[in-house]
């Protein structure tokens, strides 16, 4: 019954203008209002420009995919340009399930856009053109009624145009984020007595899992459209359960669309094109993983103190630890576990942040904040103040040599040096905290509570374990005037950070940001010596001390708003990496070189990233590694992070990370790539290579 009644209203829909000319739809007035709108204003000759054919869908009514499901038709749109011009085909975007009585149907309700790209002529003489269009279209609810609508759109061809309107960029962009994207992971089927569809993904079985998932299959026959569909995690992936259709048997390849909601209400659409292989079968108790990953955050965290990312706040630690030495038992517990509550209340802090950006739709990661300009100019600034406070500059709370040095700062400073140890080490992540930090992000607020509570925990344990056991203060030297000189030494740290800091901002502004940036830090320094002078006068002495300190503090201000309305740099393409030569990282190019065979090593990396670049001098940069990569003829794609991009975040994501370094090897025919440690050695990428 339900195919006659497919073939009755495709039969009506073939003759859907005269049909409308003679039974009108209820009331009158069409379903669907139609316009096309064009990203530009204006157009260059033998450009390529994308243009939206836009369907406002009255309430309780749809409209159909390019497969319509068990009865309906999809929309078809005749063009009338000028000669010489080209349209391409419909960008579907992904579609929701319908079901209508006993049949399920596949379309849009609310309003859609269909994109289309359209091609000018080299030749194209200036001038202003209309862009005509007859869109034919089914529109159903308990009934269907066939629509068309005649469009048009003017464009401009100028041989000066500039590119796509602003007014229209996010409008455009929200079209293109809903058409399916390539899969990052491989897929596969297998027909037994039902039809399993298989996602090749560690990350959606262990991190990064979806709340739903729906298959929408590229032509009818395959699937049975009105039949439920589930879905459940594999050792490896994700599989999705399905009831096999009447002509799944003349299917050498599934195609379709699938379509993954995360908890937070997300959405990735996927291009599927599977062929027949082994599908793993589908795991049934998870109840582990979160007590797995609050340990891996724990050991991670615990690591994160020897990952040379937190090298810049070594300086810090060391000067409170040796601070314990001679307190008694009482204070020194109190100081630990403020250092511990300081981490601790940071890591979650930072965590929910994350949470909450990413469930407004922003792509980042562990380490955004370095992707901001001014956060790295403000915390530059921050390790130049800390450095000349150590040096002796100023005094936020003088001290003396003695045990007046084991107590003066008291618990507010252990707590401030937790924070700032946390703030400077955030952006990297060690082992087992990559899979945890991964899985946090999939959960609820709770969950992420307690994964990041683990993770502070972890990283504050030496501190905690000295609180605890103050048999272990033993150990440390006795303070004395030794540790003022200490002090000073432990300063020339907090400077290379601040170096280091600038380094990573001459990355990510143009020059007159970076000039910017080092006139806030010479205004800061100057601050800081007027202050240091200032801090035993008083009088006039001290009113023009205060004076000078506002001056300098209004010219630092004014050049931190200048970074932070800085340009980006030129864009320059990476021609080397690590001393080899290099390519940036996109799934398009991905695909290509993995097409034509070649094998490809992926570096997720950035600027701000110490960790990456310490592996970059002591394992990439390595003559054997520069050798296999020639002998292999291995094409290097780098993925630098430095700035935010949301392909690369993708493709953190997509193997269960949410930071850098990453590291990934697609040997030649191989469906799945080998992860490399996040520490690397010169051996440890020869044997991977290998």
């Amino acid at each position: 019954m339900r195919h006659v009644l497919a073939c009755l209203i495709a039969l009506f829909s073939l003759s859907a203008p005269s049909w409308a000319d003679t039974l009108p739809p209820a009331g009158g007035a069409p379903k669907v209002h139609v316009q096309v709108i064009a990203d530009r204003d204006a157009v260059r000759p033998g450009a390529t420009f994308t243009v939206a054919v836009e369907q406002d869908i009255e309430s309780g009514w749809h409209t159909y995919w390019s497969n319509p499901g068990e009865a309906g038709q999809p929309t078809v749109v005749k063009w009338t340009l000028p000669p010489g011009w080209k349209a391409g085909p419909i960008e579907w975007p992904y579609p929701v399930r319908l079901p209508v009585g006993p049949l399920m149907d596949y379309g849009y309700e609310g309003k859609v856009w269909l994109l289309v790209d359209l091609t000018v002529p080299a030749g194209a003489s200036a001038g202003t053109v209309s862009l005509d269009a007859l869109v034919q279209y089914l529109v159903c609810r308990e009934v269907c009624i066939p629509e068309d609508a005649t469009v048009q759109a003017k464009i401009v061809i100028d041989s000066a145009a500039s590119g796509p309107a602003a007014a229209s960029a996010g409008d455009f962009a929200a079209a293109r984020a809903k058409i399916p994207a390539a899969s990052p992971w491989p897929m596969r089927y297998a027909l037994g007595k039902d039809l399993r569809l298989f996602v090749n993904a560690p990350a959606l079985a262990s991190v990064a899992r979806p709340a739903s998932v729906q298959f929408f299959p590229a032509a009818g026959g395959a699937v049975t459209d009105a039949a439920p569909q589930t879905f459940g995690f594999a050792k490896d992936g994700l599989v999705v359960q399905l009831q096999p259709g009447a002509g799944i048997a003349k299917v050498k390849a599934l195609s379709g669309v699938l379509v993954l909601t995360s908890a937070d209400g997300s959405v990735q659409a996927l291009q599927v094109h599977a062929a027949p292989g082994a599908v793993p079968a589908v795991k049934t108790a998870d109840e582990p993983s979160l007590w797995l990953a609050l340990l891996f955050a724990a050991l991670g965290g615990l690591i994160l103190n020897i990952m040379p990312c937190v090298l810049p706040v070594l300086a810090m630690k060391a000067l409170a630890l040796a601070g314990h030495a001679g307190a008694d038992r009482a204070h020194a517990r109190l100081e630990s576990f403020s250092y511990a509550l300081g981490a601790v209340l940071s890591f979650v802090a930072f965590g929910l942040l994350v949470m909450g950006l990413r469930a407004g739709g922003a792509a980042i990661g562990w380490g955004f904040q370095l992707q901001e300009p001014i956060v790295v100019a403000v915390l530059a600034l921050l390790m130049v103040a800390v450095g000349l406070n150590m040096s002796g500059v100023f005094e936020i709370a003088p001290i003396s040599a003695g045990e007046g040095l084991a107590r003066r700062g008291g618990l507010r400073g252990a707590f401030f040096t937790g924070v700032l140890a946390v703030a400077v080490a955030a952006p990297c992540t060690a082992p087992f905290m990559a899979t945890a930090i991964g899985y946090g992000f999939t959960q609820d607020p709770l969950v992420v509570i307690g994964i990041f509570t683990a993770l502070g925990l972890g990283f504050a344990l030496p501190f905690i374990l000295l609180g605890l056991m103050p048999a272990m203060h033993k150990l440390l030297p006795k303070p004395g005037a030794w540790m003022v000189r200490l002090k000073k030494l432990l300063a020339l740290p907090m400077y290379a950070a601040a170096a280091w800091l600038i380094w990573v901002l001459a990355q990510q502004v143009d020059r007159n940001g970076l000039i910017a940036a080092v006139v806030a830090v010479v205004a800061l320094a100057i601050i800081a010596g007027i202050y240091g002078r200032i801090q035993m006068k008083s009088g006039w002495i001290k009113i023009v001390g205060w004076t000078g300190i506002a001056v300098f503090f209004a010219a630092g201000a004014y050049a931190l708003s200048i970074v932070a309305a800085a340009n980006p740099p030129a864009p320059v393409t990476v021609a080397t990496h690590a001393g080899m030569a290099s390519e940036p990282y996109s799934p398009a190019r991905l695909a290509a070189l993995r097409k034509e065979g070649r094998p490809v090593f992926i570096d997720a990396t950035a600027s701000w990233c110490i960790t990456c670049l310490v592996n970059e001098e002591a394992a990439l940069s390595r003559p054997s590694v520069h050798a296999a990569f020639k002998d292999k003829h291995i094409a290097l794609l780098v993925a630098d992070w430095t700035n935010r991009n949301p392909e690369i975040t993708a493709l953190l994501e997509s193997h269960g990370r949410s930071g850098v370094p990453l590291y990934l090897y697609y040997a030649p025919g191989a469906a799945e790539p080998k992860i490399l440690p996040q520490i690397l050695t010169e051996g440890e990428v020869l044997k991977a290579l290998n």
